[in-house]
């Protein structure tokens, strides 16, 4: 790939391609000189660290995938796309592309300033010339962006959490963001319509997924591009906010493994920034005007392409707005396989009475998980390889216990004994993140406010997660007495193993009872303040794997039953 900032040579017109959508691709970038004159500049400007989502909008903006755009929407433009799907000046533009800050932010910004935009590490990747500061109707925004102009049913919340005051102006970028992974497939319009050209393709279908691609798949898109007459691109999406159960490197690798199988000249591969919102009608469609600008004249939808996020109700309610998008939606078949003749037929076509093979995302899971293999049927040897060794058995994974319960309750006793009894078994490493451990070591500049005992919790979610990913085992012990919180936790490590919460159910009275400090007393004389069980509510969980009371179990009994349990799973092999 070419550095940014830097004059290539045009290699091969590409004129034959689709036009990007308004006409032409909008660069965003600088040369290096400027780039150099905005970072020694920038150095008396307010910066912005963006987030992982705002890194992919502005990497999208930059590299011209989001043309027209020349930067974040003003306010005008954006209640023009957010009432009407339309820039002000008429031109088709789905959803608001603004850059949302915090207020604290905004209170020492004004129109005309220049911002810095950092990464994480704050190196700086862009500038943005402020013209707009607003703060927009994030209840009316929910739910107009969850639908189409028009569309008299309720909305629903984008998936994106946006902060209050939005910001909007032309952008200067100065360098890409930097991935380390996959360079060779990372591609902006531009370099993957020059790729295209080499091809001599003129028509593409695009084929954007997020899941490895299996056999079913596979012969979707090699009979969409024989009706079709075209050539494939197969786009593999990354983005920091989507829910899938496989990481991107292991998707993208299973990507490469099959491209091959197409014949030479039909098929390449690209990787694909995201940044999902709505998740609806709307995404539907800037995810076609995105592949335009890209040089895609169709994009293969429908929950069969590894995008259950599509639905058929979307692709429906975009088919009026498809023409002025320039971009056909192509409906792939649902196919089943007939072991009895090695083929995949459309289902409709299926004799009747014929046998069947069919494998959902489930029980796709379910095999993964229990390690059990993936049939020659289902998948390609190579992909097989490569998906299998990404899902070990769970004798071999690593796993969290989460402990749940008042003060008192006996969660670190418990926690304590299991500990020592799994280090007695051996096999694994094991960590004891006591809340009161953590409290000390990890959190000793939180408070007890709700937002700081999240915060709390959400660190020993992270610290036990790398944990688990790792093949160890981490035992947390805290209170955790939000249901939302200890949701979004499970959520969390459930991505990189085994997770088990157990509610640890002791009576208000006998954890009062074993008080050892007076701390449910001072709590009942107002002393201490937002007390879980006293002046602070504590959510009991209705999703917990075990639920036990220490007043009629001692501690060896309850981490007896955790371990019966662990082995019932098939974590302790």
């Amino acid at each position: 790939m070419v550095p940014w900032g830097q004059e290539v040579e045009e290699p091969l017109l590409s004129d034959h391609l689709i036009a990007p959508h308004g006409g032409e691709l909008v660069d965003l970038s600088t040369s290096a000189a400027r780039a150099a004159e905005l970072r020694e500049a920038s150095r008396d400007w307010p910066s912005w660290d963006l987030t992982p989502r705002q890194l992919v909008e502005l990497e999208l903006l930059a590299g011209g995938a989001y043309s027209p755009l020349c930067g974040y929407l003003s306010e005008s433009d954006y209640l023009a796309v957010r009432d009407r799907m339309r820039l002000v000046d008429g031109t088709l533009w789905p959803l608001p592309t603004s850059l949302d800050v915090t207020e604290e932010m905004a209170e020492v910004l004004e129109p005309g300033m220049r911002l810095a935009l950092r990464d994480s590490e704050g190196v700086m990747l862009g500038c943005l010339d402020i013209a707009d500061i607003y703060q927009p109707d994030l209840l009316a925004e929910a739910d107009l962006l969850a639908r189409l102009p028009g569309d008299g049913t309720s909305g629903r919340p984008p998936a994106a959490r946006r902060r209050p005051v939005y910001l909007g102006g032309a952008i200067e970028s100065v360098q890409p963001p930097v991935h380390y992974d996959f360079g060779d497939l990372r591609h902006t319009p531009a370099e993957l319509r020059r790729e295209l050209a080499k091809l001599g393709w003129r028509r593409v279908v695009a084929y954007p997924t997020h899941s490895p691609m299996h056999r079913v798949h596979f012969e979707q898109t090699l009979r969409a591009v024989k009706e079709l007459e075209a050539g494939l691109l197969i786009h593999s999406l990354v983005g920091p906010e989507e829910d899938s159960y496989i990481d991107h490197f292991t998707r993208v690798r299973c990507h490469r493994a099959i491209v091959k199988r197409y014949p030479p000249g039909t098929a390449t591969l690209s990787v694909l920034p995201v940044a999902a919102t709505s998740g609806g009608p709307r995404e539907l469609l800037l995810s076609a005007l995105v592949h335009r600008n890209f040089g895609v004249t169709d994009v293969m939808v429908g929950q069969e392409v590894g995008n259950p996020a599509v639905a058929n109700e979307s692709i429906e309610a975009v088919g009026s707005y498809m023409d002025e998008a320039g971009v056909a939606l192509v409906s792939s078949e649902t196919l089943v396989y007939l072991p009895d003749d090695d083929r995949f037929v459309a289902g409709e076509q299926a004799p009747l009475r014929a046998r069947v093979l069919e494998i959902d995302e489930v029980e796709l899971r379910q095999r993964l998980v229990e390690g059990r293999r993936l049939p020659a049927w289902f998948t390609f040897p190579e992909v097989a390889d490569i998906l299998e060794p990404a899902f070990p058995p769970r004798s071999r994974q690593g796993f969290t216990v989460f402990f749940t319960g008042l003060s008192g309750s006996g969660k670190s006793t418990i926690a304590n004994a299991l500990k020592v009894r799994l280090l007695e078994m051996g096999g694994r490493s094991v960590t004891l993140l006591d809340g009161d451990l953590v409290r000390k070591h990890l959190s000793s500049e939180l408070g007890f406010s709700r937002e700081h005992r999240d915060l709390n919790i959400r660190r020993i979610g992270f610290v036990a997660s790398e944990i688990t990913k790792n093949g160890g085992v981490a035992i947390c012990a805290p209170i955790a007495p939000y249901d939302a919180t200890r949701k979004d936790v499970r959520s969390m490590i459930s991505r990189a193993g085994g997770f088990v919460l157990v509610h640890v159910a002791t009576p208000l009275d006998i954890c009062e009872q074993r008080d050892r400090k007076g701390l449910y007393a001072k709590a009942r004389e107002g002393v201490i303040k937002e007390f879980t069980g006293i002046s602070d509510p504590y959510e009991e969980p209705a999703d917990a794997e075990m639920v036990m009371d220490t007043s009629e179990t001692t501690p060896e009994e309850a981490a007896q039953e955790v371990i019966l349990h662990l082995e019932r799973e098939g974590y302790l092999g």
